[in-house]
């Protein structure tokens, strides 16, 4: 979680400074079905931390990382054998155009995603924020227990989730993993009743976090909702709060937790104050006050998925980890 903490701060400050192509999504949904079937193609030029071995300066290295992830999101997949979202991310060589890796798109999903969050709690949640509500108890509340513990001195955490199981178990990973005062919340306003930081981590069409819940300085990561016809956080939360995203065009397109207030007049487009990629090269300010609430609506983006399996790449040849095929043209040569 840490290197990918990293690696995402360098990816989303690269798509900042202009060195990064990233279409929209593209999303075939299954007739007569809740399923969706996405391609997320990107291509990164990133800055990263080169080698500082030898008492001398650390220098910057460039890495360009061109590829795709494919996934299908098939909600009913809950509480089955089967992930809800599965797929492959697929990394080329950015020189001769080789297929690379093929990497499982479910565990680089569920790691970057909650390390984003954690960039963006990083940079606006108050410094010494120590109190955490999760909302929702599934993979990705795990992965944002582990990230926020991360970057903010957490010590108390309250989950509210419609499954008591998986609400149990998050909270007993919590007391085990990090020596939280962790309990289970009988609601949604006694979960995030004076929180300092809210992550909504759900599958849910309708809202799971209402503004008149909030406490004054509360950080929120919204992770859940990623189409027009659904939203984690109702338009009170998004009125009230200091608005940042992962990259203004997706967030203009794609979630109804920004896209139904901006339809019903409640913000316009210029409520969202910047991109975390923009706060982290200075472009735009931060939080302003201890009192101010801030919201990361994330969405997710090809480019992070791109930079966590270029890392994973990276590791895997120099350890020799991984299984090896011949595929192409490198096929093709060999014979």
């Amino acid at each position: 979680m840490d290197a990918c903490i990293d690696v995402m701060a360098s990816a989303l400050a690269s798509l900042a400074r202009g060195d990064a192509v990233l279409p929209l999504r593209t999303v075939i949904l299954v007739p007569n079905t809740t399923d969706a079937f996405a391609t997320m193609p990107g291509y990164l030029k990133m800055r990263r931390p080169g080698d500082s071995s030898g008492g001398a300066a650390p220098t910057e290295r460039s890495e360009t990382v061109v590829g795709a992830k494919v996934i299908t999101v098939f909600p009913g997949n809950h509480g089955t054998a089967f992930d809800s979202h599965q797929g492959a991310v697929l990394l080329f060589d950015p020189d001769n155009g080789s297929l690379a890796a093929v990497l499982d798109a479910t565990p680089v999903t569920m790691i970057r995603t909650a390390a984003v969050s954690a960039v963006a709690t990083r940079l606006l949640a108050r410094e010494t924020a120590s109190s955490l509500a999760i909302i929702g108890a599934g993979v990705q509340a795990h992965a944002h227990l582990e990230a926020m513990c991360a970057v903010r001195p957490i010590r108390t955490l309250r989950v509210w989730s419609r499954s008591p199981e998986n609400a149990q178990r998050l909270v007993e990973s919590a007391r085990d993993r990090f020596q939280l005062d962790a309990s289970i919340a009988t609601s949604g306003p006694d979960a995030v009743r004076d929180a300092e930081i809210i992550c909504t981590t759900t599958s849910a069409r309708e809202p799971v976090l209402f503004g008149e819940w909030l406490s004054p300085g509360t950080h929120i990561n919204a992770i859940g909702a990623s189409q027009a016809s659904a939203r984690e956080v109702d338009s009170d939360t998004v009125v009230r709060s200091r608005l940042y995203v992962d990259r203004r065009e997706s967030a203009l397109k794609e979630p109804g937790d920004i896209l139904v207030p901006l339809h019903d007049g409640d913000i316009g487009p210029e409520h969202i104050v910047g991109e975390i990629g923009e706060l982290l090269i200075g472009r735009v300010g931060g939080r302003r006050d201890a009192n101010e609430i801030t919201l990361f609506k994330s969405l997710g983006l090809a480019i992070e998925d791109l930079a966590a399996s270029a890392y994973v790449y990276e590791q895997a040849v120099s350890t020799g980890a991984g299984v090896r095929v011949e595929l192409g043209g490198a096929r093709l040569a060999a014979h």
